[in-house]
């Protein structure tokens, strides 16, 4: 019974020393995103490329939009046969469906774009974090931004220290 008692003893001497030995700390890493100098010509690439984008697909809306009053004038002034307008109603069509497609495949591409370009940023972001938590003895570094913490001391936030890390 003794020795049960002791290892019970011994065991959680040894827990509680493991416990004050980690050290925690925290970032918001959204703030330092938005702090990162590499965003600002990101974001500029971004909208440069959903400009592009847009005016694509303004192009075709436009260019719709006169098929479609085209037709509405011929049809309605009788030049065109049954078979005329049921092929036209069809062409209209089409180019509804294409333009539908072509806003799904934007989103696509914009997300990928943004992905490309925001990409070696995070890595960059990570890399400082994972070094400055290794140079300072941080055995946990939580994400503030996210919500996953309610209450830090702030003399734990690490967000100077990885500025000072990227050079910003």
């Amino acid at each position: 019974m003794k020795i049960k008692y002791l290892f019970i003893v011994v065991t959680s001497i040894f827990m509680m020393s493991n416990i004050n030995a980690q050290k925690f700390g925290y970032i918001n890493s959204t703030e330092l995103l938005l702090l990162h100098p590499d965003v600002k010509s990101a974001d500029t690439k971004l909208q440069e490329f959903q400009n592009q984008l847009l005016s694509k697909g303004q192009k075709m809306a436009n260019d719709f939009q006169k098929h479609y009053e085209d037709y509405m004038k011929e049809a309605n002034a009788g030049t065109l046969s049954k078979i005329q307008m049921q092929e036209r109603e069809n062409n209209l069509t089409q180019e509804q469906n294409k333009i539908r497609q072509y806003q799904v495949d934007m989103q696509q591409q914009l997300e990928q774009k943004r992905q490309e370009l925001y990409q070696p940023i995070l890595d960059k972001i990570q890399k400082a974090i994972n070094e400055v938590g290794k140079e300072n003895n941080y055995t946990f570094i939580f994400d503030a931004g996210t919500g996953g913490i309610l209450h830090a001391d702030e003399s734990d936030n690490l967000l100077n220290l990885v500025k000072t890390k990227l050079g910003i």
